[in-house]
């Protein structure tokens, strides 16, 4: 297994004034031609102000996997959604062709969490909505599968997989196997620290895996994101969101 660190991404808001995301476009680290990654468009990390609203607007051509780790928001869309969203319960947006949803945070805290927007298989399909509870905020010492194009709560129309871990300090836990020939993988550290390879991995660092085999080993308690996609797959690379900037 090759592991390589991948670049922080770019801050934009501030929390005083109610919004912070970081937004991780992890092709720009690896000097290709796409700032995307497969069927990974882009990673935001918002921070988001208690009482804050997200106001209606629209998405296109994004798959989008809402992984909220703190606080809770209420979600309303074109399609007739008004559902709440927590740690535990997670939604997937598939916008397709049209769809528009806004979101107001209901917690006393500010709402922690990311926007994971994947790319579509094609272009115009068409929008749906999904939820699932999955009854733990975290899945301890393991591997959860949260989203995939089958055998997972969430469905994602494309060759990407998504799933998550809380990982014990002084533990190690050995990376899932690969999903699919050709595939490659994304380590993202929401909390703690952990090695990877020869590498060390803060809070917010990404990584970028090929090859099959290896493990995380904690130094603190890590809260890990793992990400999969096939490069060579069909993807629509010109999704509103998490389509290729590089070629805007």
């Amino acid at each position: 297994m090759d592991v390589i660190k991948l670049r922080r991404g770019d801050r934009k808001g501030d929390p005083a004034s109610g919004f912070a995301v970081e937004i991780i476009r992890p092709g720009l680290g690896l000097e290709g031609g796409d700032s995307g990654l497969g069927a990974i468009g882009r990673i935001d990390r918002a921070t988001v102000a208690p009482g804050h609203v997200i106001k209606m607007h629209p998405h296109r051509d994004d798959e989008i996997l809402t992984y909220v780790r703190a606080g809770w928001m209420l979600h309303r869309d074109t399609v007739g959604n008004a559902e709440e969203i927590t740690a535990t319960r997670l939604m997937m947006m598939n916008a397709g062709h049209t769809f528009q949803h806004e979101e107001r945070m209901l917690d006393h805290g500010p709402v922690e969490a990311l926007q994971i927007f994947l790319r579509p298989r094609a272009a115009d399909l068409e929008p749906k909505v999904q939820f699932h509870e999955f009854g733990e905020a975290v899945s301890r010492g393991a591997w959860r599968l949260l989203a995939a194009p089958e055998g997972a709560p969430l469905e994602v129309r494309a060759q990407a997989w998504v799933a998550d871990a809380r990982v014990p300090a002084g533990s190690a836990l050995p990376l899932s196997p690969l999903p699919a020939s050709g595939a490659v993988r994304l380590l993202y550290v929401f909390g703690g620290e952990v090695e990877v390879g020869n590498l060390t991995l803060r809070a917010g660092e990404t990584a970028f895996m090929t090859g099959d085999g290896g493990s995380v080993q904690a130094r603190s308690d890590a809260d890990l994101v793992l990400f999969a996609t096939v490069p060579g797959a069909p993807v629509f690379r010109g999704g509103m969101f998490s389509g290729n900037v590089l070629a805007r």
